[in-house]
């Protein structure tokens, strides 16, 4: 699979990069590369502080991120057992999760994606990636792969090929401590 390569060098290179998720297209880069973030939100228009979403293979690539011993035992199961999915939860923080993804919060927001494509790309890359949805803040999340490449294809280093999930909406998010849904 060449283009997987592609896209593998690129995340290595810091670059910018699509993949199809559960609904809508997603841009995506190593989280840990502060410049591949602020690549990521220049070309997003979104700023820093809102926080982004890292998507993954398996909790383990998540654990670097997340202070797992901060998540209630009676919080776990209702986290667990909705992964791999299509929600996203709001989970403590480590000390060591970067300010570049937390933004002004305390706190992280993580998914295990069912997705066959995410599955696969976060497994060969050997962690979670950024994922946001690919549009300009405030715009409608893309569907369409013709009108990603017209619209983002020239700011991106790489798109990985495969079909969106075949869900209607973007992954819900849900406060892991409070319950409450912070995006349906």
């Amino acid at each position: 699979m060449a283009e997987q390569q592609l896209v593998l060098q690129a995340l290595q290179q810091g670059g910018v990069i699509a993949y199809p998720t559960e609904a809508v297209y997603g841009l995506g880069c190593d989280p840990d590369n502060e410049a591949a973030v602020m690549a990521l939100l220049a070309i997003k228009q979104r700023p820093v502080e809102k926080g982004l979403i890292l998507i993954a293979a398996n909790y383990s690539q998540l654990l670097p991120y997340v202070d797992d011993k901060a998540i209630p035992p009676e919080k776990r199961y209702q986290i667990f057992s909705s992964w791999p999915g299509h929600i996203s939860w709001v989970l403590p923080a480590s000390k060591t999760a970067p300010k570049w993804i937390t933004g002004q919060f305390d706190s992280i927001a993580v998914r295990v994606s069912a997705h066959p494509v995410v599955q696969q790309l976060c497994s060969a890359y050997g962690k979670p990636l950024v994922s946001t949805s690919a549009n300009l803040s405030g715009q409608p999340a893309i569907t369409d792969k013709a009108e990603l490449q017209q619209s983002l294809g020239d700011k991106l280093s790489a798109i990985m090929p495969g079909p969106l999930g075949g869900a209607t909406q973007p992954s819900q998010i849900r406060d892991a401590l409070s319950g409450n849904i912070v995006r349906s």
